[in-house]
């Protein structure tokens, strides 16, 4: 045997070409940021803007904007700012995924979600979100049972993912609850 040492091998301060690299003694600079408790990006971010919506109105199809827009308009009377959005919990589950994990992040407090056959979406809101969720089951030609499949899909949730629903189609009722659960 040489007199080469068994084992992993054993670095060095210098690169191969000779010039002295950093060790992880304290002595160079970090890239990596350090990371901020959400209790202090959510106080700096309730100061950043009174024109940041409260509210997240979010739809599974256009084709629901008429009714979904009900809720918008009672907030606007109410004067309550929102944001109102498609997307679908089957062909964009990652675009709802990430709408919800950073709603709160981005200021809101309620997020409403429309949706009919069977209507996953506010299911798949509440999944990724601490925020209320309010489940609006939508009728159409698709639906079974005059919309009964959307109610149970909303209704019926799992244990530790609440959803509240309001009656079909009644987006209205869903803005008047989440001005409800804002003022509280």
């Amino acid at each position: 045997m040489s007199g080469e040492q068994e084992g992993p091998p054993s670095w060095s301060d210098e690169s191969p070409s000779g010039q002295s690299a950093m060790s992880g003694s304290g002595q160079g600079i970090s890239l990596v940021p350090e990371p901020v408790a959400t209790d202090e990006v959510v106080h700096e971010l309730e100061g950043i803007g009174a024109d940041a919506p409260l509210v997240g109105i979010v739809m599974g199809s256009k084709s629901d904007m008429e009714t979904m827009e009900k809720a918008g308009s009672e907030l606007e009377q109410r004067g309550i700012m929102y944001e109102i959005r498609v997307m679908s919990a089957h062909r964009e589950a990652d675009v709802v995924a990430e709408y919800a994990k950073n709603a709160q992040m981005r200021g809101l407090r309620v997020i409403i979600a429309g949706a009919g056959i069977s209507a996953a979406l506010p299911g798949a809101v509440a999944a990724h979100t601490q925020l209320p969720v309010i489940g609006v089951p939508l009728s159409g030609r698709l639906s079974a049972a005059g919309g009964l499949d959307s109610i149970l899909s909303i209704v019926q949730m799992p244990p530790g993912v609440p959803v509240a629903c309001v009656g079909l189609n009644n987006a209205r009722n869903a803005a008047i609850l989440a001005a409800q659960i804002l003022a509280a």
